[in-house]
């Protein structure tokens, strides 16, 4: 696996794989090109299907110039080794093209090429199964955080700090920033009025009103392109921020506490990117909604104090009780039903971490399990449910 940081990814929304990816190529493929006059680039499958709502073409052409490039879209055809495929050429005066480059935006706001990842940076996680890793720390007397310490080294703390800076901060802002958001939908913000609600509630209803409030917050920044942290997606972005936010807010955890937790995250959700996905264009919402409900159960749970195997039972309910769920955004926006589906899969996750806390880590399906099935759950979505809005509750809605 991966270093954490190819996880936890700061950057701009709407989209990890719709917008920060295709924006990523285009430097990329710019710093190659510098000399271009003209450019065409060629969206397929779910690029093309739901990228105007995920801003993917002004990703795109804010990078390369607008008055120089020509998007071209493709929604029917779905390349054989992802849905988000994307063409980059460069077109010379009398229109001929060259420099054809064949990219995919694989999830995260990670890029793939043939197969192969971009970025050839190192696996430094030997291990890829959360059981393995369990009983590797059992043998060491040793907590899933310092498993992540062990293979990073000392530094991934200054990382995972600077991202509870971005998380924190997205919250802040969410719950001060009132309106419309972006896009045809013409949807109001809900967390500053969701928060001045809770309030006024008892402790026990307080704290679910809080806790949807700050995952509003956090997935209104990212529908308004706002600085956010992927955990593991922008899509599901406020699902893990707003668990840690309430927890530290309303117990007054130390932020060492909270970045252990955030490392503990981030290796339940690597487990899922690395034997199975994190993209909705590639296995539907459970694979976004679903790992970031895994993730912050079972970063709920080690800070609550809980044991090696309570954890995995956590995560392993977080995600199990998404299986199935379908990527349908309506009119291609990071907003219906996704932000919603974030509020809930906190409120999910703090469920999840009671749960395995009275079961005392005792059941029989593993989170590595949990996993496999996600994957192959996704491979069997058909693909009106894999984010390309044409199926679910998009054609509800425009019917």
């Amino acid at each position: 696996m991966k270093t954490l940081k190819e996880l936890f990814r700061i950057g701009q929304g709407p989209s990890s794989s719709h917008t920060m990816g295709p924006r990523m190529a285009a430097q990329q493929y710019l710093i190659k090109h510098p000399e271009a006059l003209h450019f065409r680039v060629t969206l397929y499958g779910s690029l093309a299907a739901t990228g105007k709502g995920h801003l993917t073409d002004r990703a795109i052409l804010d990078v390369l110039g607008e008055d120089r490039t020509e998007i071209v879209w493709h929604p029917e055809i779905v390349l054989d080794f992802h849905p988000n495929g994307m063409r980059f050429e460069t077109i010379s005066t009398d229109g001929q093209a060259s420099g054809s480059w064949l990219v995919f935006s694989v999830g995260g706001g990670a890029l793939a090429e043939d197969g192969d990842q971009l970025v050839q940076s190192p696996d430094i996680y030997e291990l890829d199964s959360l059981l393995d890793i369990k009983h590797w720390c059992e043998q060491r007397g040793k907590s899933y955080w310092e498993y992540v310490e062990e293979r990073e080294g000392k530094d991934i703390w200054d990382y995972l700090e600077e991202v509870w800076m971005v998380m924190k901060a997205a919250v802040e802002r969410g719950l001060e920033h009132e309106g419309v958001l972006p896009g045809c939908l013409k949807l109001r913000r809900k967390a500053p009025d969701y928060y001045i609600k809770a309030m006024g509630y008892n402790s026990n209803l307080q704290t679910r009103g809080l806790v949807f409030a700050y995952a509003l917050a956090v997935s209104e920044e990212n529908a308004s392109g706002g600085r956010i942290v992927t955990a593991p997606t922008c899509g599901a972005c406020g699902v893990v921020p707003a668990v840690l936010y309430h927890i530290q807010k309303s117990r007054k955890f130390p932020d060492r506490r909270i970045l252990h937790a955030l490392a503990t995250a981030g290796l339940v959700g690597n487990v899922a990117k690395s034997r199975a996905s994190i993209s909705g264009a590639e296995a539907g919402c459970q694979a976004e909604v679903g790992v970031a409900c895994a993730m912050a159960a079972a970063a709920a749970n080690y800070i609550f104090g809980g044991s090696l195997a309570t954890i995995e039972y956590s995560a392993e309910m977080g995600l199990e009780h998404h299986l199935g769920m379908t990527c349908d955004p309506i009119c291609g926006l990071v907003q219906i039903p996704c932000i919603e589906r974030n509020a809930h899969a906190a409120a999910r996750a703090l469920d999840a971490n009671i749960y395995a806390t009275y079961a005392e880590g005792l059941h029989r399906i593993s989170y590595d399990k949990a996993v496999d099935v996600m994957k192959q759950t996704g491979h069997d979505l058909p693909s009106l449910y894999r984010e390309t809005s044409t199926g679910g509750l998009a054609k509800e809605y425009e019917s």
